[in-house]
């Protein structure tokens, strides 16, 4: 497998994201119980895509110096057909975790702290599947097509509106599994994850909805991971576009926390972009998509999507009127 990634490339880019983490956590913060504005989390959204955009621009210069033009238009628009994909299947992450915290009433000031967590753990998970899943196509490339199959009908559940999660969050069964071996407070001990009472150490609910935030993403990478390897398998361009799709989500939540109603058509709009990235996997020996193809797919459905999704949430308001 063909790879642009060197040691130095990988040591540029994590020490980005290490950077943008430290001025996430610093800039982006609110007084104690203040919630966070809808304009604060756009612009810090438009942050984040402004450095996607500029690190997809610097690795273009990058490898039109070291290698092509060739070269480093294919890697590039490899590199933004996978961070749109990643960047639209996050959405759904986000609403998961939106559900999550309505749950367990947790409130914007410990949503804040948890999401940290939560994009921090999603880097350490992500870059390790990526590598692991890397290896598995360069030893054994048919595994692609199980990669399209499972899109294939991970697609298709989303057309038939069957990709819901279970409104009722008590019943996941990993919840019910901790709170069956471990201790939990009946309550929230502020921002702790874990108290000790009477000499013994007990875990609270928010340590509770931290597992959860890491496990949707988990479930969610078994998804996101597959489908931007029909995109491209070399794994630099699947790391690099997978984290800087995952570094904005905290703005994200925040920018989407009042939109979820108003994204009807969005999973429609997921599972036929699946469905296409699938179809593509299986017809590798028989057709190769160029990049600029799927590019164009996921920003014609994602536009389409959203318009007819604001359609439906104008219409919708009318009606109730």
């Amino acid at each position: 497998m063909e790879s642009i990634g060197n040691p130095w490339l990988y040591l540029a880019f994590f020490a980005i994201v290490s950077v943008m983490l430290l001025i996430d956590f610093l800039g982006f913060k609110q007084k104690e119980g203040q919630e966070v504005k809808v304009k604060t989390a756009a612009y810090w959204s438009i942050a984040w895509v402004t450095v996607a955009t500029l690190f997809g621009g610097g690795l273009w210069f990058y490898l039109q110096q070291t290698a092509s033009v060739t070269i480093a238009n294919a890697k590039t628009m490899e590199y933004f057909a996978g961070y749109l994909l990643e960047k639209s299947l996050a959405i759904d992450n986000v609403f998961v975790w939106m559900m999550i915290f309505a749950a367990f009433s947790i409130s914007p000031a410990l949503q804040r702290k948890l999401l940290l967590y939560g994009v921090l753990g999603a880097i350490v998970l992500r870059t390790i599947f990526i590598f692991i899943g890397a290896w598995f196509v360069q030893e054994f490339s048919w595994i692609l097509y199980l990669f399209g199959a499972f899109l294939v009908y991970t697609g298709f559940k989303f057309l038939k509106g069957q990709e819901e999660e279970d409104s009722n969050i008590e019943d996941m069964a990993i919840l019910k599994w901790l709170r069956k071996h471990m201790r939990i407070t009946p309550q929230l001990e502020g921002g702790k994850f874990f108290v000790r009472q009477n000499g013994v150490l007990w875990a609270t609910p928010l340590f509770l909805v931290l597992i959860l935030v890491e496990a949707s993403d988990v479930i969610f990478a078994v998804d996101s991971i597959p489908a931007i390897f029909a995109v491209t398998t070399d794994p630099f361009i699947v790391l690099t576009a997978n984290l800087m799709a995952i570094l904005g989500l905290r703005a994200m939540f925040f920018l989407l926390s009042g939109a979820a109603s108003k994204m009807h058509y969005l999973p429609y709009g997921l599972g036929l972009i699946l469905v296409f990235i699938g179809f593509k996997m299986l017809m590798l020996n028989v057709f190769h998509m160029p990049i600029w193809i799927s590019l164009s797919f996921i920003v014609i459905v994602l536009t389409i999507t959203a318009i007819l999704s604001i359609r439906h949430s104008k219409k919708y308001n009318e009606t109730t009127l």
